[in-house]
């Protein structure tokens, strides 16, 4: 029997056990990972199959792993992603969802063999809708207050997981954030130069980020949810207030500097966001801290605004020049 045999017979198995043996199925856009989805309609009406076969990819980050630790596991033990552990997206879902998030409702789950069934959230992405409708104020305020609203939740030591497990989230450190901009030297700078980087550059690459250190940091560090753009973000008009804004992708999600996920919104490299609602957006996010109370330092949230803005952006140059 073939792995991608077993694979079907396995996932027919559990479409059976969940009650959607019946269903018919459509493939659906996948993103920069191992994972696969798929909508589901029946008579029960519609849900999407996560698909992330558990050998796919390198292990996730051990709890408390130290960096050479991670280095011998690989890449997402290296930069914090859960690569295909289910358990992560489980425990963060069900946390977002029951603190009033549009989170998707896990309708059934296997995270030993890699399957989950979830509340299907609809087509109407942000990157789609404003294509076709515009209205660029709206969502991007509504994406923006999301944000503001979940950096003021208490958030727990430990997140219930499936079968007892406890999950921990963690912390966006130096070794992440170095894996990650990486990725620029290792791969996107020799595909424009031709040839490798010197030790001396890479040095000098690391000993800079090194130097922005202390300013990405956040001593009240919130729940980072990590690819929050316009691409994964659902536009949900019928729900109210902070639900009209459907979360997708944050799996990988870290406790982290507060202006990770609004730059990832606002400077975002699959869209251009225009900029004098980057700017209003930002002066909204920092009024709403303000109001909170919270012990916000505007001129050092903008530092660390430019700084993550730009560690993402290497990261993205450097993760389409690999794939």
């Amino acid at each position: 029997m073939t792995d991608s045999t077993e694979r079907a017979e396995q996932l027919t198995d559990f479409l059976s056990r969940a009650g959607w043996g019946e269903a018919a199925r459509h493939s659906l856009a996948g993103d920069a990972s191992s994972r696969r989805y798929e909508r589901l309609t029946g008579d029960a009406g519609s849900a999407v199959l996560m698909d992330a076969p558990p050998s796919a990819e390198t292990p996730s980050c051990p709890q408390g792993a130290r960096e050479e630790e991670r280095q011998a596991l690989g890449y997402n033990a290296l930069a914090a992603l859960a690569g295909a552990d289910l358990v992560p997206f489980m425990a963060i879902a069900r946390w977002l969802f029951n603190a009033g998030f549009s989170a998707p409702r896990i309708l059934a789950a296997d995270p030993n063999q890699g399957f989950l069934m979830l509340e299907d959230l609809g087509n109407d992405l942000f990157a789609a809708h404003l294509r076709t409708q515009g209205d660029e104020d709206s969502l991007y305020r509504a994406a923006t207050d999301v944000l503001s609203a979940l950096h003021e939740q208490a958030l727990p030591e430990t997140w219930p997981g499936p079968e007892g497990k406890a999950y921990a989230l963690k912390p966006y450190d130096h070794t992440a954030l170095s894996a990650e901009t990486h990725l620029l030297t290792t791969w996107y700078a020799p595909l424009v130069k031709g040839e490798t980087l010197s030790e001396a550059a890479l040095q000098e690459f690391d000993h800079l980020w090194r130097s922005l250190g202390e300013a990405m940091q956040s001593e009240q560090p919130v729940l980072v949810l990590r690819d929050y753009h316009a691409e994964n973000l659902l536009w949900l008009p019928e729900r109210a207030r902070l639900a009209r804004v459907g979360l997708l992708d944050f799996q990988d999600a870290v406790l982290g500097h507060p202006a990770y996920d609004l730059v990832s919104l606002l400077e975002d490299a699959r869209r251009d966001v225009p900029t004098q609602l980057a700017d209003a957006m930002v002066n909204r996010y920092a009024a709403q801290a303000k109001a909170a109370n919270r012990a916000f330092d505007e001129q050092a949230f903008r530092l660390a605004y430019a700084a993550w803005g730009a560690q993402r952006n290497a990261k993205i140059l450097g993760i389409f020049a690999r794939l």
